[in-house]
């Protein structure tokens, strides 16, 4: 692509996101785009390149304030998407712990994938900006773990680890004695013996297992297994131990393995109800009723009740898709019902569960996954009682309000209410996808406006999620669950993040 070429397109997506009222993005262009094809897995692409550990001592030893300056430098100089990508996540498995809970200021490795997801769905011209909000994020966490004590990843006991014929065996023994010491040298063998097709279903099924850290450790697993698919499978072993590390987390607690705690109750009777769901459970036909009827029973029923409202579904010959149109659109609804941080998770989680039960293979995980993500909605619902009072407003009560004008100005009236009136954007939001407007044209505006307004790693682990997971709800429900999606979008109201002009700053230098 010539660069006339290139600046002329990001010229006119500039002034088509200027008339949404989405800023002023021309100092973009003084950086190569990032194309597709260099953002996306590139097959062939399987040695560890001799310049990342370089790299990640860059992230890790350059102070915060001069960061984005020096990558910047670097990739003017040549340094791609994919090395920064690379860099930035085993920078944050090697120094942020994933303790006291999976989350805090390990949300530096959780938002890796959901950045890389925000700049794969942006215009090209946009696509370095979520990748240095995270870097940024990265220094934040760093600094917050060298006041924790200053966790560093240690080398692997070299001496334990097993052999590759007995790596998968150590690996879930140590998983169901939740001992970390015998996970961690068992996950190592495993990294060097197995590849990532062989190891998805035991770290979901794992990651699912229980709802410590509200979700985020299936999170993580599906995460950081989207991220390894575009850097490359040789980086999967520092991952891959902290990822194990973070599932055997359990605050504290007496040994789950020898205590029958809240946490683990759901697993250990899905691990017994999934013998009742029937054999050809995957070949059902989709019902938009039964999707209602598990909504319902999500509003106020236990986690139990929403087990067997998934078996008794399944069972009757209903597709699995339609299960997951109810538990998409019912994690929503928690967010209209109070808007929050435990809602957001119940998003975010229910994300995760999704992409891990279409990637894995193994009948049982599939069925394991589904179960559980049913059963930590209604944990969510209780967990946000704790929080204040939860409201009664339902997803199918939602009335649409048709905004007038044309497409720019219905845009810019849907986002500029965000910052005012939730409840009344997502009536104009879902008037405008009911309309048949382009939700393309929404979604880039809200990603934008999270690369300008956003302040949090969950701002993008959110709209990641949401943003994606309009494609996988069933069109007679997906317009209504994107609605849900301004009780925690930016609005153009809000202020500007104080990273922006740094970015611009280092971009123009």
């Amino acid at each position: 692509m010539s660069s006339h070429t290139s600046r002329r397109r990001f010229l006119k997506t500039a002034a088509a996101g200027s008339m949404a009222g989405l800023g002023d993005w021309s100092f973009l262009s003084r950086l190569d785009p990032v194309s597709a094809a260099e953002a996306r897995l590139d097959t062939g692409s399987v040695q560890f390149r001799p310049e990342i550990e370089p790299t990640v001592r860059l992230l890790e030893e350059t102070p915060r304030a001069r960061l984005l300056e020096e990558v910047a430098a670097r990739i003017r100089a040549g340094l791609s998407y994919r090395e920064v990508l690379t860099a930035l996540l085993l920078a944050g498995v090697r120094n942020v712990q994933p303790r006291p809970a999976v989350g805090f200021k390990f949300h530096a490795v959780l938002v890796v994938n959901s950045a890389h997801i925000a700049s794969l769905s942006s215009p090209e011209s946009d696509r370095w900006l979520p990748i240095f909000w995270a870097l940024d994020e990265f220094k934040s966490s760093q600094a917050r773990d060298v006041s924790e004590g200053n966790w560093t990843m240690p080398a692997v006991n070299e001496s334990a680890v097993p052999s590759a014929e007995n790596a998968k065996k150590a690996f879930t023994d140590a998983m169901e004695r939740w001992d970390e010491s015998a996970a961690d040298t068992a996950v190592a063998g495993l990294a060097r013996a197995a590849g990532a097709g062989r190891l998805l279903d035991l770290f979901a099924y794992y990651g699912g297992r229980d709802f410590r850290s509200i979700g985020h450790k299936a999170i993580f697993v599906a995460n950081s297994w989207r991220t390894l698919q575009c850097i490359g499978w040789q980086h999967a072993e520092p991952v891959l131990r902290s990822l194990a590390y973070a599932l055997l987390n359990h605050r504290g607690e007496a040994n789950p393995a020898e205590s029958d705690l809240a946490a683990d109750r759901p697993w250990r009777r899905n691990l017994e109800l999934i013998a009742k769901i029937r054999p050809d459970w995957q070949a059902g036909e989709p019902s938009s009723e039964a999707t209602s009827e598990l909504l319902a029973t999500l509003r106020s029923g236990s986690d139990k009740d929403a087990c067997d409202a998934v078996v008794d579904i399944l069972n009757r010959g209903v597709a699995p898709q339609s299960v997951y149109d109810a538990l998409l659109v019912g994690a929503g609804e928690l967010l209209m019902r109070q808007p929050g941080i435990v809602a957001l998770h119940a998003v975010t989680s229910t994300n995760a569960f999704r992409y891990l039960y279409q990637a894995c293979g193994r009948d049982e995980t599939r069925r394991l996954l589904l179960l559980q993500n049913a059963a930590f909605l209604p944990m969510f619902r209780q967990a946000m009682h704790g929080r204040g009072r939860v409201g009664d407003a339902r997803i199918d009560q939602l009335e649409a309000s048709r905004p007038a004008g044309d497409d720019a100005n219905m845009l810019a009236g849907i986002f500029g209410q965000i910052s005012s009136d939730r409840s009344i954007a997502a009536s104009k939001m879902l008037g405008y996808l009911d309309d048949n407007r382009d939700p393309k044209a929404l979604i880039d505006a809200a990603r934008r406006l999270i690369f300008l307004k956003g302040t949090n790693s969950h701002d993008y682990k959110f709209s990641s999620a949401v943003l994606e997971d309009f494609y996988h709800v069933s069109p007679e429900w997906r317009n209504r669950f994107l609605a849900t999606s301004v009780f925690n979008l930016r609005g153009s109201g809000d202020a500007d993040n104080s990273l922006v002009n740094r970015t611009r700053e280092a971009f123009n230098a």
